[in-house]
């Protein structure tokens, strides 16, 4: 059975312009990856967990930020690994320089056994839809889609 995650594309309107809010994951794997690294603040959920629950509780871990806005469903996409990640939108207007991410535990170097502390995002950023298009988790693109679908523009 596949991983579940559920996450957020938060968006918002700048001067009539539709941009929509991506983080970058932090850890030296990540580190000179741009193009098709970034991707909605998201995380995985169990079986008897809200979606809609879990994609809150992963904005407020990865952003530093509680999501009270309402959201609008954006159904759900199978990633190239298999994980099926069921997405959420909000709009709302957040400083994407002020983030504060939780931070993760990850052995590296790779079987060294040493356990270093990263944050599990490095950055966030605003993003016009074609520059999103460039840097989202290739999957994640029909998200994008999705939002302008649903009135986002």
């Amino acid at each position: 059975m596949p991983a579940h995650s559920a996450g957020v594309l938060a968006f918002r309107r700048t001067s009539g312009t539709l941009e929509v809010l991506l983080v970058h994951p932090g850890g030296p794997f990540w580190r000179n990856k741009d193009l098709g690294a970034w991707s909605i603040p998201k995380g995985e959920f169990g079986a008897g967990e809200d979606a809609e629950a879990v994609a809150r509780r992963e904005f407020a871990e990865e952003l530093g930020t509680e999501l009270t806005a309402a959201l609008i469903s954006l159904g759900e996409i199978r990633q190239r690994g298999g994980k099926l990640v069921e997405a959420f939108a909000a709009e709302i207007d957040l400083d994407a320089d002020a983030i504060v991410s939780n931070d993760v535990e990850l052995e590296w170097p790779p079987r060294s056994g040493r356990v270093q502390r990263f944050p599990e995002v490095d950055r966030a950023a605003w993003f016009d839809l074609d520059d999103a298009r460039a840097r989202i988790n290739p999957a994640q693109a029909a998200l994008l889609d999705r939002l302008a679908a649903v009135g986002g523009q």
